[in-house]
């Protein structure tokens, strides 16, 4: 079954100021509302995140950027360097935690289900720890300031399922949840997002050299057009998204919940 999502509205060049301000305008609301002192946001050296720390920024919302790299790969990756760049342009409070002694502490070695998973199932499994590390170092401190945890999960991602179930995937908050790839780059320009971040290739970071659209085995525009237009111009990403769509259902869905 061929799925169109339903998009109500399109950021461009002409309206960005409009939508820049009124997201900033939402996300002030949802701390206020829910009396939050601020938030903590995970700080990759990516577009997305970069985006949401702009916005928090517009928005005059205590904002406390996180990286926690795995051992050296984002000084390898550069990706430090670039958020260094974000936080000393905005001046954003910031810690760093890595986070390969706890990953290392978690990875099950020496059980049977190992010798009957494939190399990629192990290699995704290993991986995927990352993000649900990083995103408890996220709550612990969201709990210890009083603050919400804001996701960066755009809407090509979720239309997907790009994206680890309980790790990047929760948040308090998401701000970028229903823009495509190129309304973040758009938002990007206008918010002054450093060029060395808005020009790198997306990556979740979760082996060295890991790029989103070779992992995906589609391009980011090619999910805007599904998105936009139904498809994405080319019949096999068509049935290539929508098989991602129906196996990643149940990352949308509520846990189901045994009722006589």
């Amino acid at each position: 079954m061929e799925t169109k999502l339903q998009k109500p509205f399109v950021i461009n060049d002409d309206n960005v100021a409009h939508y820049a301000t009124k997201i900033a305008t939402w996300i002030a609301q949802q701390v206020t509302t829910a009396k939050r002192k601020g938030v903590v946001l995970g700080m990759s050296g990516g577009i997305d995140c970069s985006v949401v720390a702009c916005l928090c920024h517009l928005a005059k919302v205590d904002t406390h950027l996180v990286m926690m790299p795995y051992g050296n790969d984002m000084t390898s990756s550069r990706s430090s360097q670039h958020a260094l760049e974000l936080i000393q342009k905005f001046n954003f409070a910031h810690h760093t935690f890595d986070i390969q002694p706890a990953v290392a502490a978690l990875t099950i070695t020496n059980v049977t289900f190992l010798a009957q998973a494939g190399t990629v199932n192990q290699a995704l499994s290993q991986a995927n720890i990352r993000p649900r590390v990083r995103m408890t170092y996220l709550y612990q401190l969201a709990q210890l300031g009083s603050r919400f945890v804001i996701g960066t999960g755009n809407m090509a991602e979720r239309t997907v399922g790009y994206f680890t179930k309980w790790g990047d995937g929760a948040a308090d908050l998401n701000p970028l949840g229903m823009l495509t790839k190129q309304e973040v780059y758009t938002l990007a320009a206008y918010l002054g997002v450093p060029d060395s971040i808005i020009d790198k290739k997306p990556s979740a970071g979760l082996w060295e050299g890991q790029t989103d659209e070779d992992e995906l085995g589609m391009t980011y525009a090619q999910i805007d057009a599904f998105i936009l237009a139904g498809t994405s111009g080319d019949e096999s990403i068509d049935r290539l998204i929508n098989q991602r769509i129906a196996l990643s259902a149940h990352k949308f869905a509520a846990v189901p919940i045994f009722n006589d």
